[in-house]
């Protein structure tokens, strides 16, 4: 490459949707595009982070308006396929809430078979920053350069293509140090890592929104008014889950703590996220006790609203706790 000239851009583009609940300039730094979900409050609709905010939300799901959600059309994928390809992408990786949760996934599937470019679609089988996590994950090795990496066995289903392909790009910019990028297949594995990796624990005021939305059945919904029981619930295969029933809010609150504690005593190195729907002061009271008991600053804990979509699924009052792997 001669002296001056710019370099190629990476191969690989990574989108995820609008329940991944980045907080506003975190996708942007890394190039991550975000394709937001459809909010419908008493009839009328709304795009998650364009015209309607957490807050307005939040007071219609307080003063009793009716609230549903739908995933993105296939459209709104392939537009933002179209730009990434425009943009100088080869490949896609788009990563997504749970399939189990949401037609997210095959709206995405979809428009890949329009696409200019070819897209690997990620099944997060996660969500909040358990699916923000993986696609930021994905979005930074999709940016960093290969070159100066140690040499490893390539994946049986990498194979020769992938061997040749690496050869060539090297081989064609050997005039000077330009930049080996990843392909779409170590960047979807990376993605796909970064979500198995991630438990979510949820602590929700009611029950009864997430019970409307079909997103619970009925029988764990009425946990929430026997004998004041407070669940906390887990994402399990894809799915959420009521993992354990405690008396009041403050323990509950305290088991949420307790659960993610232990979770991060087994890790080497890890992201944490605290979510929050309304103020946050108590998000940012269980980040600090996070960050106490495992010896880092409260500023490494990200403390982010759970977004539109999700707050009309929990309703008022949730907080949540997000562990994945660094």
């Amino acid at each position: 490459m001669s002296p001056g000239s710019t370099p190629p851009p990476p191969r690989v583009a990574v989108v995820t949707d609008s329940t991944a609940a980045l907080p506003d300039g975190l996708a942007h730094a890394v190039g991550l595009q975000v394709v937001p979900l459809d909010v419908t409050i008493d009839g009328a609709r709304y795009v998650e982070g364009v015209d309607v905010t957490p807050e307005q939300l939040l007071h219609a799901l307080e003063r009793g308006a009716k609230v549903t959600t739908s995933q993105p059309p296939p459209s709104a994928f392939a537009a933002a396929y179209e730009r990434a390809a425009a943009a100088g992408a080869h490949e896609i990786v788009s990563v997504h809430l749970s399939g189990e949760m949401s037609g997210t996934v095959r709206s995405a599937r979809t428009a890949a078979t329009v696409s200019p470019v070819p897209v690997r679609v990620v099944d997060s089988r996660t969500a909040a920053l358990g699916l923000g996590f993986a696609a930021l994950a994905a979005a930074h090795h999709a940016r960093t350069p290969v070159d100066d990496a140690p040499d490893v066995p390539a994946e049986p289903e990498d194979g020769l293509g992938g061997a040749v392909r690496r050869w060539m790009t090297r081989t064609v910019h050997r005039g000077g140090p330009v930049p080996v990028w990843p392909d779409a297949t170590e960047v979807a594995r990376v993605a796909g890592a970064a979500a198995a990796s991630s438990r979510v624990w949820f602590l929700v005021d009611s029950l009864e929104h997430l019970r409307r939305g079909g997103r619970l059945g009925t029988a764990a919904a009425a946990l929430g008014t026997v004998l004041g029981l407070r669940p906390i619930l887990s994402v399990q295969d894809g799915r959420l889950a009521v993992c354990e029933k405690v008396r009041t809010r403050r323990a509950a609150r305290d088991r949420l703590e307790q659960l993610a504690v232990a979770e991060l005593t087994g890790r080497p190195s890890a992201r944490i996220a605290v979510h929050h729907v309304g103020p946050s002061d108590a998000a940012d009271e269980v980040a600090a006790h996070l960050a106490s008991a495992v010896g880092i600053a409260t500023a490494d804990v990200l403390v982010a609203d759970a977004g539109a979509v999700l707050a009309a699924h929990v309703g008022p009052g949730l907080l949540a706790v997000v562990v994945a792997d660094a």
